[in-house]
């Protein structure tokens, strides 16, 4: 059989990445002297790529089993990095061994590492994801072991997707529970930033969903300001241009709140406003030089934008699994936006958002004809479909163990 060259390239690549799959596993010492830290993303930032990743491993599976074209496309999207997610499912020894072996894994190429905290009690409103630490103190003591396990290396630090725009006050919580969620956070962003590469960013929610006040407001509360900034989309699919919109008014509405007397949320031009009257607003109540915190985009998933349902069902969740997703921007940090630090890709893709019934009865997806994959589940047939919609098309990275000078 006559194997196309491009698909021969990205052949040669999985198994490339399957002859790396142990790169670094070993303690954290094998890494060698930390690199110097930055509190900024240079243009030239290389994420880490993990060698092991499930894109990678779904390349292998699909060679063996003679599907050259699906091997080919797991191949370029293993090419690609990745967020690591940590989950709170160790004790606290094991998190800070796990974010070492990151460390490790990611100084070996001198890359820098994105990591995932998500383990705050109550998360996800008791929703797919559900579960996290069973109260303050022991989220405390986890936070801090993942932070020892970070050390001194730059580390992009996404802190708790739906934390703040799915906090306790929108889903039924108490008055109690939404000031413990803020003094929570406050806490996290304070242990984290004492490691000097720590890159931390805080829940913003994205363009629709929380009003731009609400949101802003939720960040100051949070410690936004002893952030690095704040990060949209996380498992869900807005484009681009409305998430860009959204992050540079949220970041001007943090400073208008923080910096005015008797501000309240509800002043701030909002991303229903009128292009050019929200301009203006921050025109007049934010100066051209004010520091504002910085944002970060998971295009991971949004190639194809948002999901408009063709069918009639009880509850759409559009943002469960929807269909005919796609890849969108590659991750890097040159964005040419000056408050957008980076696009990642924060969710895995290919990774189930949830067993999605879209409000009907029986268990299953409609849109899918079966059931669909637990919360965080790796699914195949998801994986591909985001590969083969992606926009832009999927490519090679052609440059994946690029090394920062």
């Amino acid at each position: 059989m006559r194997i196309a060259r491009t698909t021969r390239a990205a052949l040669a690549v999985a198994a490339t990445l399957a002859a790396l799959s142990g790169l670094g596993a070993g303690p954290a010492a094998a890494a060698g002297p930390a690199a110097p830290a930055s509190r900024s993303l240079p243009a030239g930032t290389h994420f880490f790529i993990d060698p092991a990743s499930k894109a990678a491993q779904q390349a292998v599976t699909d060679l063996r089993a003679g599907d050259t074209a699906g091997a080919a496309a797991m191949a370029k999207l293993a090419s690609w990095p990745v967020a690591r997610w940590f989950t709170g499912t160790a004790d606290p020894a094991q998190t800070t061994r796990e974010m070492a072996e990151l460390q490790a894994k990611a100084a070996l190429l001198r890359q820098t590492p994105v990591a995932v905290a998500y383990n705050i009690p109550g998360r996800d409103c008791s929703q797919y994801s559900a579960g996290g630490a069973a109260d303050s103190a022991q989220y405390a003591a986890w936070v801090d072991a993942l932070a020892q396990g970070i050390g001194r290396r730059q580390t992009v630090v996404v802190l708790e997707p739906d934390g703040l725009a799915l906090s306790p006050a929108f889903c039924g919580g108490t008055a109690q529970q939404q000031a413990d969620r803020l003094a929570e956070t406050n806490a996290a962003v304070d242990r984290l930033e004492r490691q000097s590469g720590a890159l931390v960013y805080l829940d913003g929610g994205h363009s629709s969903w929380q009003n731009v006040g609400t949101m802003a407001a939720l960040l100051d509360a949070s410690g936004v300001a002893r952030a690095q900034g704040f990060f949209l989309n996380v498992s869900n699919y807005q484009r681009d241009a409305d998430l860009v919109r959204y992050g540079t008014l949220v970041a001007k509405c943090t400073w208008y709140l923080a910096n005015t007397p008797g501000a309240a949320a509800d002043d701030c031009a909002n991303q229903y406003w009128p292009q050019a009257d929200a301009d203006a607003w921050y025109a007049a109540h934010v100066p051209a030089d004010a520091r504002l915190p910085h944002f970060v985009v998971d295009s991971s998933r949004n190639g194809q934008g948002p999901w408009t349902p063709t069918a009639q069902y009880p509850d759409p969740q559009t943002w469960c699994n929807p269909p005919a997703r796609g890849l969108g921007t590659r991750p890097t940090a040159d964005t040419g936006v000056p408050l957008l630090d980076a696009y990642l890709w924060i969710k895995v893709p290919g990774e189930s958002d949830g067993s999605c019934t879209r409000g009907t009865a029986g268990g299953t997806d409609p849109e899918y004809g079966g059931v669909d994959p637990v919360a965080g589940a790796w699914w195949p047939e998801q994986a591909h479909s985001l590969a083969a919609q992606a926009s832009p098309a999927l490519r090679f990275n052609t440059d994946p163990f690029a090394r920062k000078g």
